[in-house]
């Protein structure tokens, strides 16, 4: 197969792009590389796209294993045909491959293969010829008696044949295709709830069914997830009658009695062994395309929560909330180091908010604290409160945020958590942590396992290998995206560098144990450093305060390049280190960037990239980003009404919906029928994790602790927008469709709400 035509179609790509992907690829240079310095050869892909680029080429690649290995397979059978080769090289995919295979692979005995040993294939072709030529099968049958063989009869013997046509009938790898293509277009996820303790938290699916073709992702994990708890008894359901006589009308070719055998050896093919299969492996298709779905979510929520813009030159007072062992207190300064520690008891059932409150505000004025980091896990309202009063009382302006403490107590006990603070018990390494969090969220968040962040939907059912790959791609990319201090960061950091390993990483943090890295090529000092590592991690590693291109995502091949391009524009290093160059795109212009990309020996994307480093060195892509937002108050859920309206931060994005921060301890619910005026098909498609929005509150529900919001800046009905038909009949129509979905999605809410009760979110 020619990988670079297939994927240059599939990815809409120049021909020669795709192909340069490939080579690239293979010549082991990794995805950030590839997509911020071979522009050129990519036709400027971003990491996204190499991604699924790289995904589909494995799988392509793997698919022409697996048809190798079946071609080998069937050959040394002395099976192999003309026709085989053909089906073989036109299967896209592995399902395909391995049911062109199924009747030539070595199985566990079977009806059919036993009726094979007794000798009763030559009476099976015979029934399936359905022409009769030798008389009726029960007379023919009676030739097959052999009680030496377990044969003791004709119709023991007719049978075995119909074992051996059912099998030949459910081998049909066409035949299958065309019934798994129909069951994914016609049929319906059916549950029912099975008697269990944990049961009522499935209720909303106790009588429920949904087209295959119409089940969003989400649902799919819900009754598997119901279904592997042993509540929900989930199945495929179909008209089996007329799938039954689709099979029989490519089979049946005569109404004789042979026609009649064959008849039922296909219903039963179709009863015993087509429909189990294939409803496995359509419910195996669904869970597959919901897992990339919900692995699709955790992706787009985690990369902004990665890159919410640190809060720089702020100390910051750490709070891990609890109830009986008290609230964990850790100090950090600008730089991230711990000035001090403490424990406090303001929440239930010590109460001492008075010894509490003394000691916070002597912490606040002997470090000069300005934000308080609260954690958002047990006893998060109460510290909230706590806080909230406390400020009032400080003599100097302090601010408090809530942070997604997800994961803080697995940094807390792990082996990395005790290397960078041994002396630390793990409630107070989490309150480090959670501090850290606000000051620096990249930094802090990649020191844990990512599933273990909290952004995502049923992030616990993924499959595992998968979920790393991808949010590995995630963080390595955030990573990339803003660079590294080579000097300062963690070794956790680094190793998540273009080219590094933990390795590598910790060789470069005992590097500069003993020496500073002075410039770049400094790297190639550090042991088992070589060249080609140095090629992939040398642009997205930074050197504040020395040599000003080393500060900068210009790569060191491109140095001479840059100085060419600083003669031919009038300038020189110290006016890009003094900020004195604002004017460079208008002396390009001039030229024309295709002529200067030219005289500079380099392509124009790298140009672009170029000029826009030299016009911020030393640039953040954070800072452009939305703060996050800091209260100095608390409103309660029952200070909420309906109408009013409000500032919060987007704090998770899910299939149908967005949950908003709000300052009431609670997240409120978007549905996604509330976020715009206009048609959209994905939350995502307009929000992202860290987004702040005005918000309207919808109403409130004290029992179930829900707040529904609203983006909409209408009051046109769900799903209506501003699209209402005057025609009354198709009006009635769309709302009682409306308020069918609307009460689905109530069930998606009350669902997910009590998941994320028991699991976490």
């Amino acid at each position: 197969m020619d990988y670079s035509v297939k994927l240059a179609g599939e990815f809409k790509l120049r021909a020669d792009h795709s192909a340069n992907i490939i080579a690239l690829i293979d010549d082991g240079n990794t995805i950030p590389f590839i997509a911020r310095y071979r522009k050129e050869m990519t036709g400027s892909c971003d990491d996204q796209v190499l991604r699924g680029f790289s995904d589909r080429l494995k799988y392509l690649r793997n698919l022409d294993k697996r048809k190798a290995e079946i071609t080998a397979s069937i050959t040394e059978q002395g099976k192999m045909t003309d026709e085989i080769a053909l089906a073989l090289e036109k299967a896209e995919t592995m399902t395909e491959a391995e049911d062109i295979y199924r009747p030539y692979k070595q199985k566990r005995k079977t009806r059919a293969s036993v009726a094979v040993e007794k000798g009763l294939a030559p009476l099976a072709e015979y029934i399936l010829g359905q022409e009769e030529k030798d008389g009726e099968p029960e007379i023919v049958a009676e030739k097959y008696i052999n009680p030496e063989k377990g044969v003791e009869t004709a119709e023991q013997a007719l049978a075995g044949a119909s074992d051996i046509i059912a099998e030949k009938v459910s081998d049909d790898a066409e035949l299958r295709k065309t019934l798994r293509k129909k069951m994914t277009e016609v049929g319906e996820i059916t549950c029912k709830l099975l008697e269990h303790e944990n049961a009522k938290t499935y209720d909303m699916y106790a009588d429920y069914s949904e087209r295959i073709d119409k089940i969003p992702s989400h649902r799919i994990l819900a009754v598997n997830r119901g279904e592997k708890e042993e509540c929900l008894k989930v199945s495929v359901s179909v008209d089996d009658e007329a799938f039954i006589s689709a099979v029989q009308s490519i089979y049946v070719k005569s109404g004789n009695k042979s026609g009649k055998i064959v008849a039922a050896a296909a219903a039963d093919a179709y009863t015993r062994l087509i429909f189990p299969s294939i409803e496995r492996e359509v419910r195996n298709d669904l869970t597959d395309k919901a897992n990339e779905q919900a692995i699709k979510m955790f992706e787009v929520n985690l990369r902004p929560l990665l890159l919410q813009p640190p809060l720089k030159g702020k100390t910051i007072l750490g709070l891990d909330p609890a109830y009986r062992t008290g609230c964990k207190i850790a100090v950090i300064n600008p730089e991230g180091n711990v000035l001090d520690t403490a424990v406090i008891f303001p929440t239930p059932p010590q109460n001492r908010t008075e010894e509490a409150e003394a000691k916070v505000l002597a912490l606040v004025k002997k470090y000069g604290v300005d934000v308080i980091s609260i954690g958002n896990g047990t006893a998060s309202k109460e510290s909230e409160i706590f806080v909230a009063g406390l400020l009032k009382k400080c003599d100097r302006p302090v601010s408090y945020a809530v942070v997604n403490e997800a994961g803080a107590s697995v940094y807390s006990a792990s082996k990395l958590g005790a290397q960078e603070f041994p002396d630390f018990e793990p409630a107070q390494r989490s309150a480090v942590s959670i501090a850290r969090r606000l000051q620096d969220p990249l930094a802090e968040l990649i020191k844990i396992d990512v599933k273990s962040i909290g952004v995502g939907q049923y992030q616990h059912d993924m499959p595992e290998a998968r979920l790393e790959e991808v949010l590995g791609g995630v963080v390595e990319n955030c990573v990339n995206s803003v660079g590294v201090d080579l000097n300062t960061a963690s070794a956790s950091l680094l190793s998540y560098v273009a080219g590094l390993n933990s390795g590598t990483a910790k060789s470069i943090v005992e590097y500069r144990r003993e020496r500073r890295f002075e410039r770049r090529e400094d790297l190639l000092k550090v042991k088992k450093l070589g060249e080609k590592a140095f090629e992939q991690c040398a642009g997205f590693l930074r050197i504040p305060g020395g040599f000003v291109l080393d500060n900068t995502a210009v790569h060191p091949e491109d140095y001479a390049a840059t100085n060419k391009l600083l003669e031919i524009t009038g300038y020189s290093l110290e006016d890009v280190e003094k900020g004195r160059i604002s004017d460079i795109k208008e002396r390009i212009d001039k030229k024309g960037y295709s002529a200067v990309a030219k005289e500079c020996g380099i392509g124009e994307p790298t140009l672009r990239d170029i000029v826009e480093e030299l016009l911020k060195p030393g640039r953040d892509i954070r800072d452009s980003l939305p703060s996050p937002v800091l209260r100095s108050d608390l409103m309660d859920l029952n200070d909420l009404k309906e109408g009013m309206e409000l500032t919060g931060t987007v704090r998770n994005v899910i299939d149908f919906g967005v949950f908003v921060d709000i300052g009431v301890h609670q997240d409120g619910l978007v549905h996604i029928s509330q976020i715009s005026d206009n048609y959209i098909k994905h939350p995502s498609d307009v929000l992202k994790v860290g987004d702040v929005v005005k918000v309207r509150v919808l109403g409130v529900d004290g029992v179930k602790k829900k707040i529904s919001l609203t983006l909409k800046t209408t009051d046109a009905p769900h799903g209506i927008g501003g699209n209402q038909k005057t025609d009354r009949e198709r009006k009635e129509g769309r709302k009682a469709a409306q308020a069918k979905r609307d009460n689905r999605h109530e069930r998606d809410e009350d669902l997910l709400a009590a998941l994320y009760k028991k699991f976490g979110r």
